[in-house]
Formats: structure tokens, C-alpha cells, sequence
């Protein structure tokens, strides 16, 4: 799958479990221990904000702290959702270039960039909608892609404390990726 197909999809889908959130789910917990739902959705709704202006050749240092504390206010559901559909245009305009965008560890090519942002969108995505009940079933073929991508990183990922322990393996191979990325594919709502 093409790279612009595979982020696109991942972004949909990561839309998909945000309007599902209910009024009364904003406070749930997720598989990733240290968030509520709020807090998992301000954290991608962060990167989502991050993207414009990386793509547009701002630095770390240039964006600041701007997009530090809570992003969602009183529309959490919107503001995520808006901050997605901005982040996937500026993709999808800029990715065909190619060219490179400066992260937190240096400078890196725009498609690895784009790829790690997918795979945040899917993973959270599955942490969403096993935090408010929604289908955690994801798409086998971006599942794939994902898996691909990621498989040569997981352990660079791993050592760098940016995922948490695998989660065992499974025959499964979205259950694989969920617990490659230190989450419990079995997960529920306590």
C-alpha cells in the first residue's frame, strides 16, 4: 500500500473512534495507563497540530510551546477531528515532494515522518476504541502496512522508551502489532 493511502487511512480511521466518543467517555481510561480518553485524544490531536507547521519547515524550536497543554477545550470531538483533516492535507500536498522535516532527535526524510505518524493514528486508534467500547477490529490491510513499517523499529522504538514492553506475540497479526507496541491486545474498560 502506498504510503499517502496507508496515512490517509489511519487518519480516517482514527476519526472514525473519535466521533464514537461519547459525552460521558471523555474521562475513561485507555490501555495506555497514563491517559484518559481526553488525554489520549489531546496527545494525537498534539501531533496533528505538529504536522502543519513540520511540513511547512518549522523546527522544534520555532513551534515552541504552543501546542503544550490541554488542546481540546470545550469541543474535544471538533477540535481533534478539525486539527486531523489539516494535518491530512498538508500531507497529502507535501508528501509527494518528499524532502525531509526536523523532529526532537534531528532531521528526518518526510516519508519516515509520515509513516510514524500513521502508525500513531492506528495504534491510538485501537487504544480508543477499546477504551469506549467502539469496534477494535482495524483494517487487516493497514494493519499490514503498519506491521511492515514497523518491524524494523520496534526494538529502536523499545530501547528508546518510546513504546513499553511487547505484550507477548499472537497469531493474530493485529494483536501482534498492538503487543508489539507494549499494549495488551485483550484490553477492556476495567
Amino acid at each position: 500500500m502506498e504510503l499517502d493511502t496507508l496515512y490517509r487511512r489511519t487518519v480516517e480511521s482514527w476519526n472514525e473512534q473519535v466521533r464514537r466518543v461519547g459525552a460521558d467517555q471523555w474521562d475513561l481510561p485507555t490501555p495506555c495507563s497514563d491517559w484518559t480518553v481526553r488525554g489520549l485524544v489531546n496527545h494525537v490531536t498534539g501531533e496533528d497540530l505538529w504536522t502543519v507547521p513540520l511540513l511547512d519547515g518549522s523546527t522544534i524550536e520555532e513551534v515552541g510551546d504552543r501546542f503544550d497543554g490541554d488542546l481540546l477545550g470545550d469541543d474535544p470531538g471538533g477540535v481533534a477531528l478539525r486539527a486531523a483533516d489539516d494535518a491530512a492535507s498538508a500531507v497529502a500536498e507535501r508528501l509527494p515532494a518528499g524532502g525531509t522535516v526536523q523532529l526532537s532527535y534531528g532531521e528526518e526524510r518526510l516519508e519516515e515522518y509520515v509513516a510514524q505518524l500513521a502508525a500513531d493514528h492506528l495504534v491510538h486508534g485501537w487504544d480508543l476504541a477499546a477504551a469506549i467500547g467502539g469496534p477494535p477490529r482495524l483494517d487487516p490491510d493497514v494493519v499490514a502496512g503498519v506491521a511492515s513499517w514497523f518491524a524494523d523499529r520496534e526494538e529502536l522504538y523499545r530501547s528508546v522508551g518510546a513504546i513499553g514492553p511487547r505484550a507477548g506475540t499472537h497469531d493474530d497479526p493485529q494483536d501482534d502489532l498492538i503487543a508489539g507496541f507494549g499494549r495488551d491486545p485483550s484490553w477492556r474498560v476495567p
